[in-house]
């Protein structure tokens, strides 16, 4: 139900973001700022999360998510339309910001207490876990389809509230058990020893992206006005952040290395996250300018009814198909690579359908199967391994995979208006401000409102200029959907050469800790 919550959520903000647009005239690449916030928190809440949670238990973390849960809505439902569009933008930032690190810390919560619970079948159970998240967005995109058109935003969106405070009286009582690393009593150095400085270098990589453009950028240099945030003296402070997470793993761990399969996990990981949540927080935007908005909705609920039927299948898949959790990884890649393709390649509804059916195969298994796989083979880290791999993912996406999804279709749309003579339109309906990310050439975006405005009319009753911007923006979103299928290929070759190592070593198999390894006199699986 908690997980459940944390899907409404997520879905009514993806349907919304439209009339954000219509509202404030956000840029795209703004509304991937405010997704990529929806998952940047994320990362702090888990993180944090699987480090205190066998030290102070399971029940405190849940009250905290659920404050942050109410907070979260406070902060959100506050912009009207009278505020500047950077008051706003700040406002709706923020508020999905707290709303992503509730949504952390129920799962620094929730994965490792499944682990624990099955650990004879944990990629099975943690699919189940994660049905839930398929249910909410569906849930949440049928109140959005519904009542989009009579409803404000802000009732859209207060509704998440109600799973919210069922999952609140739900757990009330409850009793919770330890994970095996607490229970055999190692310390946070030993459990730590695995991702040592390798793992938690990628983390403190994008621990540094987020301080330098999130809390920088966006955040400080908003409420200031201050160039110090946007400088080179801040990026230092960034780098200083990012480098001080690892010297921390190093310290506590007496300067491990880590285990590479760990580390390779974590970059697996930071793509999955991406690919997966960063394309669905735009995939119902990018089919609804592609097809219609009404369409788009309907094929972001049908690839989430796909998903949630397909996770209560991964112990038929393991059972009947003998597929190890690696091979299910690289099967999910090669339909995502389809799927993306195929999807980019639409031009009409059963095209679409079949598309996004391909599509959302290959997601299914992704992340719940990731978690499996850490717990399987790294018993030793307790939730804190499981609980970084989860931040790593939703930190990739809102740093990496929102933003730059939001800034291909900016800059795609853009050069679309160029190459096709639309220059002269496109500067006279640009936005306040340019579209620009990670040091990729700065672009001249169209302004959100005009945008919306232009598809929301049927297609005689555009203006030439209106027209010339829809048709754009369809051959950007297709542009879009192309550059994202590379992502798959990536996770498609790592899990390749995975299989090729398990298949070398005598196969992919659970390890358990054993009574000599919790003491210390017995290592794990080897790392460098």
């Amino acid at each position: 139900m908690a997980i459940l919550a944390a899907g409404v959520g997520f879905a009514i903000r993806n349907g919304i973001n439209a009339a954000w647009s219509q509202e404030f005239g956000f840029t795209n690449l703004q509304k991937g700022l405010i997704g990529g916030a929806g998952f940047s928190g994320f990362c702090f809440g888990i993180i944090i999360g699987g480090v205190i949670v066998d030290r102070i238990g399971y029940g405190k973390l849940i009250i905290s998510a659920f404050l942050f849960h109410v907070l979260s809505a406070v902060v959100t439902l506050m912009p009207n339309g009278g505020m500047e569009q950077q008051t706003a933008f700040l406002l709706l930032f923020t508020g999905t910001f707290i709303f992503s690190l509730a949504n952390g810390t129920l799962e620094a919560v929730a994965n490792p207490l499944v682990a624990t619970l099955f650990p004879n079948n944990r990629t099975h159970y943690l699919n189940i876990l994660h049905a839930s998240w398929p249910l909410g967005m569906i849930l949440g995109a049928l109140i959005t389809l519904a009542v989009g058109n009579q409803w404000s935003w802000k009732a859209q969106l207060g509704l998440y509230l109600l799973p919210t405070v069922i999952y609140g009286f739900m757990f009330m009582g409850q009793k919770f058990p330890r994970s095996d690393a607490s229970a055999s009593g190692l310390s946070l150095g030993e459990m730590m020893k695995e991702v040592g400085i390798l793992g938690a270098s990628v983390a403190g990589f994008l621990l540094y992206l987020f301080t330098r453009d999130a809390v920088g950028e966006n955040i400080l240099a908003g409420l200031t006005n201050s160039d110090f945030f946007t400088g080179d003296s801040w990026n230092y402070i960034s780098m200083a952040v990012g480098a001080g997470f690892v010297l921390w793993v190093a310290v506590i761990t007496k300067f491990a290395i880590g285990h590479w399969l760990l580390f390779v996990l974590f970059i697996a990981h930071a793509i999955l996250g991406s690919l997966e949540l960063g394309t669905d927080s735009w995939i119902e935007n990018i089919n609804g300018t592609i097809l219609t908005p009404e369409l788009g909705k309907i094929l972001f609920i049908f690839a989430c009814a796909i998903m949630f039927g397909l996770r209560f299948c991964s112990h038929w898949i393991e059972d009947k198909l003998k597929l190890s959790p690696i091979a299910i990884l690289f099967s999910c890649s090669l339909f995502a690579i389809a799927g993306l393709y195929l999807a980019a390649g639409a031009t009409g509804v059963t095209a679409a359908f079949g598309a996004m059916f391909i599509y959302s195969i290959g997601k299914t298994f992704f992340w719940p199967t990731m978690l499996a796989v850490v717990g399987d083979r790294f018993p030793r880290t307790g939730a804190v391994a499981m609980s970084i791999m989860g931040g790593i993912g939703m930190l990739s996406v809102g740093q990496l995979g929102g933003p730059g999804l939001g800034y291909a279709k900016d800059r795609f749309t853009a050069e679309h208006m160029e190459e096709s003579g639309y220059g002269e339109v496109l500067q006279a309906n640009k936005a306040e401000k340019p579209s620009s990310w990670m040091g990729f050439a700065e672009v001249t975006a169209l302004d959100g409102k005009k945008l919306e405005e232009a598809k929301h009319l049927k297609k005689e009753d555009r203006t030439a200029e209106q027209q010339a911007m829809v048709e754009s923006e369809i051959a950007g979103s297709r542009k879009t959907l192309r550059h994202d299928a590379i992502l798959p290929i990536g996770m498609a070759v790592i899990y390749l050469l995975l299989l090729i190592y398990f298949k070398a070593t005598g196969g992919y198999k659970a390890l358990r800790i054993t009574p000599e390894e919790a003491s210390g006199g017995v290592k794990g699986p080897a790392g460098f």
